[in-house]
């Protein structure tokens, strides 16, 4: 039996996939989860073998929240399930340790097949996301600015556009204001940005925010 977590803020959303999951013989719905800080409890409790995260969260961003997952649960297998397009975040969701990442328009029986997958332990990508990194290994640099950020680099450029402080931002990582501001300024140089404006257009347009 494989024991699913949900993670979504919106309850249809998971109403939807624990009835899918029911007539799946061997899944099990154990926990669900609206938010970020009640996903985490989740992942402390343990008894879950594949949690499915959206990453269009309210109060924290799903980068945040997968990141903050692969810290106190790095072998646990996080299948991305988000209405956001592939092209937007899924290289960079699995460069920071997704085991999968799937658009919500995709047919309900792929999402069975990725469940498996990853809790075999591997990594499950469809066909035209498969072709996006092929495409990506061949083109060098040439990826979009957002996707050659870091992993912090990229969640205080996320905070950045939505708005929040760096102050905020300080608090929410753990780190000194400081060390907040080098980043933003890494981040400035590495997109070719001149301020807090630019990389919220940057993030509309690209849409990495809504």
């Amino acid at each position: 039996m494989i024991r699913i977590a949900i993670v979504d803020d919106h309850a249809m959303v998971r109403a939807g996939l624990r009835q899918f999951f029911s007539d799946q013989p061997d899944f099990q719905v154990v926990a669900e989860a609206a938010n970020g800080r009640e996903a985490l409890d989740i992942v402390r409790g343990g008894e879950v073998d594949v949690l499915l995260l959206d990453i269009s969260m309210p109060g924290q961003n799903g980068v945040d929240i997968l990141a903050a997952m692969r810290a106190r649960a790095p072998d646990l297998p996080v299948l991305i399930l988000s209405g956001f397009d592939e092209a937007h975040y899924a290289t960079t969701l699995l460069r920071m340790g997704a085991s999968g990442y799937l658009n919500k328009d995709c047919d309900p029986d792929e999402i069975v097949r990725a469940i498996r997958t990853v809790h075999r332990g591997r990594k499950y990508v469809s066909g035209t996301l498969a072709e996006r990194l092929a495409e990506g290994l061949s083109a060098g640099d040439d990826r979009p600015a957002h996707e050659q950020l870091s992993e912090r680099e990229l969640q205080v450029f996320l905070s950045l556009a939505r708005g929040e402080t760096i102050g905020h931002m300080a608090e929410g990582l753990c780190l000194s204001v400081k060390t907040v501001s080098t980043y933003r300024s890494r981040v400035m140089e590495k997109m070719h940005l001149a301020s807090n404006s630019d990389l919220t257009y940057y993030a509309l347009k690209n849409g990495l925010i809504q």
